[in-house]
């Protein structure tokens, strides 16, 4: 995690890679899940990506990982992945409980599960295109 303080109360956005069929579900669980609509999304492929990977300075790759910016800080990988578990409706906030497993651990299983998103769950030949209803929440 990366903290800027003078980025803070910044919208709360989601980077995932748009051509992943586990991101695009993943992206499509958070949007039924997420009371307050809080969340903002923007593939990595996206202009708005490559503003927010030099806006904080970014330095991993987004090749395998997707990303949470929440009140200025970066969160990467399964730190990810429980914070937003967090903001969810019940009962997928319980996830958040996992953070007491070690951090090797758990990035240990993600990045097992990122290396074979593509041969497991497949890929598309662009990225999602939001409709009309959830548009307003996707960065370009």
């Amino acid at each position: 995690m990366h903290k800027e303080d003078s980025m803070q109360n910044e919208p709360t956005i989601i980077l995932f890679d748009g051509v992943c069929n586990l991101c695009n579900g993943a992206v499509k669980f958070v949007l039924k899940r997420d009371a307050s609509g809080q969340f903002s999304f923007a593939t990595t492929e996206s202009r708005a990506a490559k503003s927010l990977i030099l806006t904080y300075a970014m330095t991993v790759s987004l090749d395998e990982t997707f990303v949470l910016i929440k009140d200025g800080a970066i969160y990467y990988r399964s730190d990810a992945a429980l914070e937003i578990a967090g903001e969810l409706i019940w009962p997928w906030r319980w996830l958040k409980g996992f953070r007491w497993l070690p951090k090797g651990f758990r990035d240990g299983i993600y990045d097992c599960i990122a290396r074979n998103r593509y041969r497991w769950f497949g890929r598309r030949a662009v990225c999602m295109v939001p409709d009309d209803e959830i548009s307003h929440r996707f960065l370009d």
